[in-house]
């Protein structure tokens, strides 16, 4: 079976700190590599992986930022469509921009729906419904007006994590400087239960960082800057636990599912794919409001943390996806 592999083109493959929907594509791309599959991965092409790269860009734009986005998205997708017939398969991690090439092409692509930027690209995905192969993230993260294969949870390599049994006293809020993130929400948090609290992550909202982050940090809140997978195993499994209250309706958190793999208990606040994450008061707490929150630190010494590694190990693991992959590869080709 040869499958090529489309990520987005933002970051490398897989990223160096942040790039979600580019960290998936990698753990796919290498998971259906060591089956023995023949892998074409399309990324940029500082990427790396075990298969045949191919690539337009040296990097991606959001690290180069000489690049116009839409003319490099159009570049590094149409570089994939025009060898369409060269594979099995086209899985599809980049969105719904490379539907519009699949009336052309008799090659079947799946397409993971990575979650929804709007409703407004949603025609797109209806148009191609019936021919197209859409799989969620999670189940709370559907569309009523599309159909689907199946949900396909994100998967990690699990030997990037170590468990730790014994953690430190900090708490972490580990992700992306945005409103949607709640990182304003877990200083609160932190202040309330009095404990210290380590923020990592990349600024994408410097006006937000500025007002309403910036002016809190001291001695007991500390901004620590990006954390690549060198920092962010250590990170998560000292932290006694990790803050996710989210003001949005995530399709995922990988953030949540690599705390547990580490044993770290996770506090969220009960939205989107959060209750199918998290098991309430076994790997973490599902809470409401900041001062549920902040309740729920004084409980997180009730979770143990050898339960938080071992759902998200079979929950969550690169194995475990790609398994699942391949079930709807071969439904999809035998169709």
């Amino acid at each position: 079976m040869k499958v090529a592999v489309l990520s987005p083109v933002a970051w490398r493959t897989p990223p160096r700190h942040y790039g979600p929907w580019e960290q998936v594509a990698s753990n796919i791309a290498e998971g259906l590599i060591k089956r023995g599959i023949d892998v074409t991965l399309f990324a940029t092409g500082d990427s790396i992986t075990a298969g045949k790269l191919e690539f337009v860009c040296e990097k991606g734009y959001e690290e180069d930022r000489t690049h116009d986005a839409k003319v490099l998205e159009c570049l590094h997708i149409s570089n994939l469509m025009e060898k369409a017939g060269s594979f099995d398969l086209i899985h599809n991690n980049f969105d719904f921009l490379p539907l519009t090439y699949s009336g052309l092409t008799n090659t079947p692509i799946i397409t993971t729906i990575h979650g929804f930027s709007s409703p407004k690209i949603i025609p797109v995905y209806k148009k191609y419904n019936a021919t197209g192969h859409y799989v969620s993230i999670s189940n709370s993260d559907r569309s009523p007006e599309l159909d689907y294969l199946a949900t396909v949870y994100n998967g990690l390599d699990t030997n990037h994590f170590d468990f730790n049994e014994q953690p430190g006293e900090y708490l972490l809020y580990f992700g992306r400087i945005h409103p949607d993130k709640g990182t304003a929400e877990s200083i609160e948090i932190a202040k309330k239960s009095g404990r210290k609290l380590l923020i990592a992550g990349i600024v994408q909202d410097e006006s937000y960082f500025k007002e309403k982050i910036e002016p809190q940090l001291n001695d007991q809140i500390e901004y620590i800057g990006s954390a690549g997978p060198e920092k962010r195993n250590t990170l998560l499994g000292d932290a006694l636990a990790l803050l996710h209250p989210i003001n949005f309706n995530e399709p995922f958190g990988l953030s949540v599912a690599e705390a547990m793999l580490c044993g770290t208990p996770v506090i969220a606040f009960n939205r989107g794919s959060m209750p199918e994450l998290i098991k309430d008061k076994e790997t973490g707490f599902l809470v409401n409001t900041i001062e549920e929150a902040a309740e729920a630190v004084g409980q997180i010494k009730n979770i143990n943390r050898k339960d938080c590694c071992s759902w998200a190990t079979a929950q969550f693991s690169c194995d475990k996806m790609v398994d699942d992959y391949l079930k709807l590869y071969k439904q999809v080709l035998s169709a």
